[in-house]
């Protein structure tokens, strides 16, 4: 007995859908372990703005992970779980230590549009696949994340 079977969604599109989270997985886990180095290493007359908000970001993107890691489960996958697979997977890449701020905010703007161009394939994916329930969780992905995209455009400003 499947989860899947009870979701009546098709397998071929589901396998799909699941590929394409699991490359977002990676992508997230890579960004993540970024921010947690930038919200180390910040320096300079922004840091206590910057400080605070890099915090935000990688517990929003803890929270992403374990919902991309569920869907995944519930569409019949197994999320990876090993930093290797994600490196070989992900386009984001690690960062050395960063603490100029503007570094650190073109950094995550190139990352947020990885994560986003990622999302918009999988939430097209899953919507030829009729599966609503990725279709929404990429769809208030990718508004959250649009969000902080012009924020911090504006921040650089």
């Amino acid at each position: 007995m499947k989860t899947v079977d009870f979701l009546q969604l098709d397998s071929k599109s589901t396998k799909c859908t699941v590929d394409g989270l699991q490359t977002l997985l990676a992508n997230l886990q890579l960004y993540y372990t970024n921010l947690r180095g930038f919200h180390w290493n910040v320096k300079g007359v922004e840091f206590f703005g910057l400080h605070a908000k890099l915090e935000e970001f990688y517990d929003d993107t803890a929270e992403k992970v374990d919902e991309v890691a569920e869907r995944i489960l519930m569409l019949g996958g197994v999320p990876a779980h090993n930093y290797s697979d994600y490196l070989k997977t992900s386009t984001i890449k690690e960062t050395g230590v960063v603490s100029n701020t503007k570094e650190i905010v073109n950094n995550v703007l190139e990352s947020l549009k990885v994560l986003i161009g990622l999302e918009r394939g999988i939430l097209e994916t899953a919507s030829e696949g009729k599966d609503e329930g990725t279709v929404a969780l990429m769809s208030d992905f990718i508004a959250e994340q649009e969000k902080n995209v012009w924020m911090l455009t504006a921040f650089l400003s």
